[in-house]
């Protein structure tokens, strides 16, 4: 086989490996193990918190480690019927269940769900799991929900149009989808220099971890889950688009780099389905 012949069958071999990449199995095995390895959002609640919850005390978290405001939620959680969305992880779910929602998990990573099941059965809470896509949520019916909360998960996802179409087609009329999304621009900087806590522009929006230079996208995927940059476009815009009435939205500090000195690197939104 002449050279020219040879780079080309690479470049064919390679373009048909990307065209049967498959993010979300990719991203499916990265995060069990970051559940292997003791990810922060994958430590379990304790049976005192809880109990806590059960006695009216909770709060929950969608960008960092700042509370929900209460009021973002129906004014009585017994019997609210409420889907945490790409939330397993054994954190939120517990605690909305154990102040009286009926909980489901949806999530991609099936040891995610497992922490939400260990919870469930050591405090005897009532909570359905389910495994899958976030942008597919066709195990459900329309209307099945009254509440969509999802913590920040869809920087995760390649593409978010069918996730509102999806949490719009899910909740009922008067529903709330409570989310919480990465600010695109934390992408711009180089993470190596990022962990050196200096600030430098690198990547041009929008970033993919599949777009990196082949050794270091190599590196990255082998790291951990793939991640997308999203503009504010589809994530504040995407919901307005499928429908959603935006009620509520805060800002707040990315909690482990340097970036949180100088802007907010999470957003939250509360959105109605008129």
């Amino acid at each position: 086989m002449l050279p020219g012949t040879l780079a080309l069958a690479n470049m064919k071999q390679c373009s048909m490996a990307a065209k049967n990449f498959d993010p979300v199995a990719h991203n499916r095995i990265a995060w069990d193990r970051l559940v292997d390895d003791g990810n922060e959002w994958s430590r379990p609640v304790d049976a005192e918190t809880v109990a806590r919850a059960r006695a009216g005390d909770w709060s929950v978290v969608l960008i960092g480690y700042e509370a929900v405001p209460r009021e973002w939620f129906p004014a009585e959680l017994s019997g609210t019927r409420l889907l945490c969305l790409a939330s397993g992880g054994g954190q939120q779910g517990p605690i909305l269940a154990a102040a009286g929602a009926e909980v489901t998990v949806f999530d991609n990573s099936p040891k995610q769900l497992l922490r939400d099941e260990e919870v469930a059965a050591r405090d005897g809470l009532h909570i359905r799991t389910a495994l899958g896509d976030m942008r597919d949520l066709s195990a459900f019916e329309d209307d099945s929900f009254d509440v969509v909360f999802n913590p920040v998960s869809n920087v995760f996802c390649p593409d978010l149009a069918p996730v509102w179409r999806e949490c719009f087609r899910v909740l009922r009329p008067g529903g709330l989808l409570l989310t919480g999304f990465m600010n695109p621009d934390i992408f711009i900087f180089d993470e190596a220099a990022l962990d050196r806590g200096e600030l430098i522009a690198r990547h041009p929006l929008p970033f993919r971890t599949t777009d990196l230079p082949e050794a270091e996208r190599l590196a990255a995927q082998a790291a951990g889950p793939l991640e997308y940059s999203h503009s504010l476009t589809e994530q504040i815009g995407g919901q307005l688009a499928a429908g959603f009435t935006l009620t509520h939205l805060v800002e707040g500090p990315h909690h482990d780099d340097i970036t949180a000195k100088y802007f907010p690197a999470y957003i939250a939104t509360r959105a109605l389905k008129p």
